[in-house]
């Protein structure tokens, strides 16, 4: 099955009401900020960056909804690099550098064949990876995310992010190394 392509952008707002409203308003309200295909409620969450270590992830969890009879919800983080420009006297400003590699992932995703096997969709978020990989698994009512561990100096300098994802997480993590 082809997936299809979510984006929403890194600077997502909520807007703050200031009447009172009831529960059903609040839920109407969400499910259309965020429109989360029934198909894949209670799917499989796996973060997915094209590194080896995310392909592997990938490869754990196709597997993970094959079994179970779930779709997955490949979710793609974009990098949003702060950069500093100085001007002079004033403080440093941070600048979003947008990255552009979900386009190229999920057409890479589209033309491979592994995928063929369980129904998936491809999520773009911008921001901290951690929050917005728990973020969607809230959104699909996600029975479990998939990510790949980090290696090198970064994920022992700043810590890793399947290490943070187990802390915070309201659903079972699998770390595939």
């Amino acid at each position: 099955m082809a997936g299809h392509e979510f984006s929403e952008p890194a600077d997502r707002k909520r807007k703050r009401v200031a009447d009172p409203v009831s529960a059903a308003d609040v839920r109407a309200v969400e499910q259309a900020r965020h429109p989360c295909d029934p198909a894949f409620r209670h799917g499989v969450v796996v973060g997915f960056d094209g590194s080896t270590s995310s392909e592997r992830a990938l490869a754990y969890a196709i597997g993970m909804a094959r079994r179970s009879g779930s779709g997955l919800i490949i979710v793609h983080v974009a990098n949003r690099l702060p950069t500093t420009v100085w001007a002079g006297c004033e403080p440093p400003v941070f600048v979003d550098v947008p990255d552009h590699r979900t386009e190229v992932l999920g057409l890479e995703l589209a033309c491979a064949d592994y995928l063929a096997e369980v129904p998936w969709i491809l999520v773009e978020r911008g921001g901290d990876i951690c929050h917005e990989l728990e973020e969607v698994g809230r959104e699909y009512s996600a029975d479990a995310i998939v990510v790949g561990s980090t290696h090198g100096i970064v994920g022992r300098v700043f810590g890793s992010v399947a290490g943070r994802l187990a802390k915070r997480a309201q659903r079972p993590v699998v770390v595939i190394p």
